[in-house]
């Protein structure tokens, strides 16, 4: 058990003790507070609210929210109406409920007796705006975070215009990196091309609260994207900075702001946000053959729904668009005219289409073994690699050591030097790591091994390599509005079969 599981149990029992004396001074038996879901009607008998309020509380993430305004409502019968004194009692519970618990001077009044002072009307939605403010700000941050699918490489388990919930508690909060930042904006200011919207005053350490549960095989997780701590500021991170260098040379990318504008950093919480799913825990062998995935040398069990390219030929007549749509193909079809197209198709797409009267075949593209795609991790001439065909490679995991040398030295540089804090350097066939020689290297994080279910159209792991565990956000869990944004809102634009669903 780690510090902060402890830390964690630890603030748990002092609220609860510190609402077991609240109860008492209310007039309520304290033990009460230890009967699961009785305890929650008790305290709203208490703060005298609604009992519809209990509806939101069996509701998961909105019932977070509705315990922090519960809290506030506590404080209020303690006559604590300050924004501060509500603030320090939803961000310290642990602490701030003990306090009025346990104080001799802190006096329980009925809400129904108490005299609030009277505020004018711009000071009660100043200060509503600023308690709103801070409250979501640390639900966004600890606990469930909104997530808008941007890119087309999870189709078709998440779409373009998915608007789902992507939970911080299941797999342990990440405490900010830059904890001075603009609410509610990730990394740029709105309506400002290029500035940021966080101060770099003060830059925390990487810290992790407990999770409910480690990351599985298979899981849909948000992470910052890992190629993003440098960046060109005209091309973003929709092209990785060092796949700029690798192309264009450094000179060129540093020198021609016209076209790469400037070159910028940024720290890992404030890099760009994908989605991908972990098909690599640490410790695993991943390798592809042939565009199939094995892991451990077991074939993946993906629950969601995999693409892949296929070339279509036909007997020289066009597929209706109607039928493309019927199959749900969202990716262009390329076509040379002659009855012949490229698509991105499912499983499910290619059997049907192969029972097309026009259809002669269905045929998968895939790139063959030794060919060597010089964008594929790790990008060094000795691995010859491509998106259908990889490794085998085993995650990282942490507190494991493994031999170094320079002709495995590409696949784990940028883990020891980068993500890892290191100073690497090669000399004379010789590796240094903080000036000392090294044969062997200790991993200090656990990495993941990220896949898009659109294999054929998504920059993933097979592209810039391990995901450290610092730059994972949270996991995927509930879809809960689906747009199109290609039609219009009287002619299918909300996806009524795709709302309020499980992501798999």
């Amino acid at each position: 058990m780690n510090i902060y599981m402890i830390l964690t149990i630890l603030f748990l029992i002092l609220s609860i003790v510190g609402l077991w004396a609240i109860f008492e001074k209310a007039g309520q038996k304290g033990w009460i507070i230890l009967i699961p879901f009785y305890n929650l009607y008790i305290w709203l008998k208490i703060i005298k609210k609604p009992l519809w309020w209990y509806l939101f509380l069996l509701i998961p993430f909105i019932n977070v929210f509705v315990v922090l305004l519960m809290i506030v409502e506590i404080a209020k019968c303690f006559g604590k109406y300050g924004l501060g004194a509500q603030a320090l009692a939803v961000i310290f519970p642990f602490a701030y409920l003990p306090y009025l618990g346990f104080s001799k001077t802190e006096h329980y009044t009925d809400p129904a007796e108490a005299t609030p002072p009277k505020k004018g009307f711009i000071r009660e939605w100043v200060d509503a705006i600023i308690f709103a403010v801070i409250a979501a700000s640390i639900i966004r941050i600890f606990l469930v975070e909104a997530y808008t699918i941007p890119t087309s490489s999870m189709e078709k388990s998440l779409l373009i215009g998915d608007y789902l919930f992507v939970s911080k508690i299941n797999i342990g909060a990440r405490v900010p990196n830059t904890p001075l930042s603009f609410p509610f904006v990730h990394h740029t200011l709105p309506l400002t091309e290029n500035t940021k919207s966080y101060l770099e005053w003060i830059e925390l350490p990487y810290r992790r609260f407990p999770g409910w549960s480690n990351i599985d095989n298979m899981d849909v997780i948000v992470f910052n994207y890992p190629d993003g701590d440098t960046l060109s500021t005209k091309f973003q991170s929709n092209v990785s900075y060092y796949q700029l260098v690798r192309q264009f040379g450094r000179d060129q990318v540093w020198k021609n702001k016209q076209y790469f504008g400037d070159i910028i950093a940024r720290p890992v919480d404030k890099r760009e946000n994908f989605i991908k799913r972990c098909i690599g825990i640490p410790g695993d062998t991943i390798q592809i053959v042939n565009r199939v995935v094995s892991i451990n040398g077991k074939e993946e069990h993906n629950p969601g729904k995999k693409q892949y390219k296929y070339l279509v030929r036909t007997d020289g007549t066009s597929i209706n668009i109607r039928n493309l749509e019927k199959l749900d193909i969202t990716e262009p079809a390329a076509t040379d005219n002659q009855g012949n197209y490229e698509m991105t198709l499912t499983d499910q797409a290619v059997e049907k289409l192969k029972n097309y009267s026009n259809v002669r075949s269905v045929e998968p593209i895939i790139i063959p073994p030794g060919y060597r795609d010089p964008n594929i991790f790790p990008h060094d001439s000795a691995f010859h690699w491509n998106v259908d065909n990889f490794g085998p490679i085993v995650v990282p995991k942490k507190g494991v050591t493994i031999e170094i040398t320079p002709s495995n030295l590409p696949l784990y540089r940028r883990i020891i030097d980068v993500f890892e804090n290191n100073d690497l350097e090669v000399r004379d066939g010789v590796i240094y790591i903080n000036g000392q020689p090294a044969s062997t290297y200790t991993f200090q994080m656990n990495y993941y091994w990220m896949m898009g279910d659109n294999r054929h159209n998504s920059a993933d792991s097979r592209y810039w390599g391990f995901v450290p565990e610092d730059h994972v956000v949270g996991e995927a869990v509930f879809v809960w509005l689906s747009l199109d944004d290609k039609k219009s809102l009287f002619d299918g634009k909300i996806r009524w079969d795709k709302l309020l669903r499980i992501v798999k």
